[in-house]
This record gives structure tokens, sequence and C-alpha cells, in this order.
């Protein structure tokens, strides 16, 4: 099975559709999204709506439940409360019917997903090995897809017990061995923070145990100006082109 996994669109649509449109010359068999469908940027409705056209298995992010009052925004930094709270303002009541579907977690496969982490799907960030190490140790799986960190990246615990992290080279395809564990981290369609700007995405084929990263540019301007002209913080409009 051929899977495009997105994850992190944050309401910016113009990356979700050049991405969409690259899955689409791809034809996967499934598209999988790690949620975060909004949040940050200046379309979550837009974007909420083609992720629901998918028609693929979506989970939800730590922002979908904060945009349905699911979850206690006094966690979140200055400027994604701001932007968070103009979310709330504007998300349709087909959008909040549809977040408050979606699950925390599914098992595909025979690979977990989650948002954040198996510990915790929606507050735990996977960016070090010791958190890595302990999160292997605490759940059973051969394979686990994240995002919520904006990160794209691979945590691998080999046969021995040793625990290693990896980027993964974009557009190349990246075996997983039988023998070791893996949690991959797909990055971010909509605002990735690596340092690189462009939307980020993953392709995993089940079949071959391969799994290799997509990044594609998108019209940073275009969102700019809309999250400038519907009054989110600049600072985060600003981030967009640093890939912070």
């Amino acid at each position: 099975m051929r899977y495009a996994v997105l994850s992190d669109v944050h309401g910016n649509l113009e990356a979700l559709e050049i991405v969409l449109a690259d899955v689409r010359r791809g034809r996967p068999d499934v598209c999988l999204c790690l949620g975060d469908t909004v949040g940050y940027g200046p379309d979550p409705n837009e974007c909420a709506e083609r992720i629901r056209g998918l028609a693929g298995p979506v989970i939800a992010g730590n922002h979908d439940l904060a945009a349905i009052g699911a979850l206690d925004i006094s966690v979140f930094t200055p400027l994604a409360r701001t932007a968070i709270e103009w979310t709330i303002g504007v998300v349709s009541e087909d959008t909040r019917r549809w977040l408050v579907t979606l699950p925390d977690r599914l098992v595909i496969d025979d690979f977990l997903a989650v948002h954040g982490s198996p510990r915790d799907p929606f507050e735990e960030y996977i960016l070090d090995l010791p958190t890595s190490l302990a999160i292997f140790s605490e759940h059973a799986f051969s394979l686990c897809l994240v995002g919520h960190s904006h990160v794209p990246g691979t945590f691998i615990l080999e046969a021995d017990g040793t625990v290693s992290a990896r980027a993964l080279p974009v557009g190349e395809s990246v075996p997983l061995a039988r023998s070791s564990r893996y949690i991959v981290n797909v990055g971010s369609v909509g605002q990735p923070r690596d340092g690189d700007p462009r939307a980020s995405y993953l392709l995993l084929d089940t079949e071959t145990r391969t799994v290799t990263l997509r990044r594609l540019p998108y019209p940073i301007a275009a969102t700019q100006a809309k999250m400038t002209a519907r009054g989110l913080p600049i600072q985060l409009a600003q981030r967009l082109a640093l890939g912070r």
C-alpha cells in the first residue's frame, strides 16, 4: 500500500494546494493526515474542506482541538494563542463538526499514526534521543508516524538497543529495516520549522518498506498577504519565509 502522509497544514491553503497537486501526480492508494489542519494560517475552513475531500484517515492535532474548545489554549505561546483565538472566531460549523469526529491516533497496516507522540498525542514533542528511547520502551510498534514539531526526520531503534536520529534526504527512497523500529516525522505542509520554507510531506510504501520525503516550493508571499490582511500576527507571516 502506498500512502501520502500530510501533517500540520495549519490553514495554509497555498502550501496545501501545491502538495495536493503533487500527491495527485503520484497517485498513492491512501492519503493520511496527522492533524493540525487548522491554526496559525488564514484559510482554516478551506484547508479542512480539502483534507476532508481526500476521503482518507485523519487524526486530530492540538490546534484542531483548541479550535473547537477541547484544549486549554493558555498553554500556547502568545503568538499561537492569538492565532487560535482568531481561528476560533472564523471556523465554520461544518469544520467544527468534522474536527470533533477526529480520533487521537490510528493503527493502519501495522503502523501507528499520532500527531505528537504515543504517550501524549497532543502535547509531547519527540525532539531528542532520550524521549524517543522512552517511547520505544513504552509502546510496541514497528513504525510510528508523527508530526507536531514541524521538523522532518527519523529516530531509529536498532536490534541491539542503540538509538539514533537521522535526517531524511529529500526525494530519496529510504528503506526501513525489518530488524529496526522507527519514529518518522513527516514535517509540515504549512509551516516548516527546519530552516527550509518548502512544504513537506511523506510517501510511505508498506510493501517495499520505504519512506520518501517530498519538499515543494509554494507562493509564500500570497499566504503572508492573506495573514496580514486578516489581522494575524505579522511574526507568524514572516516566519514562513524562514522555515522557522
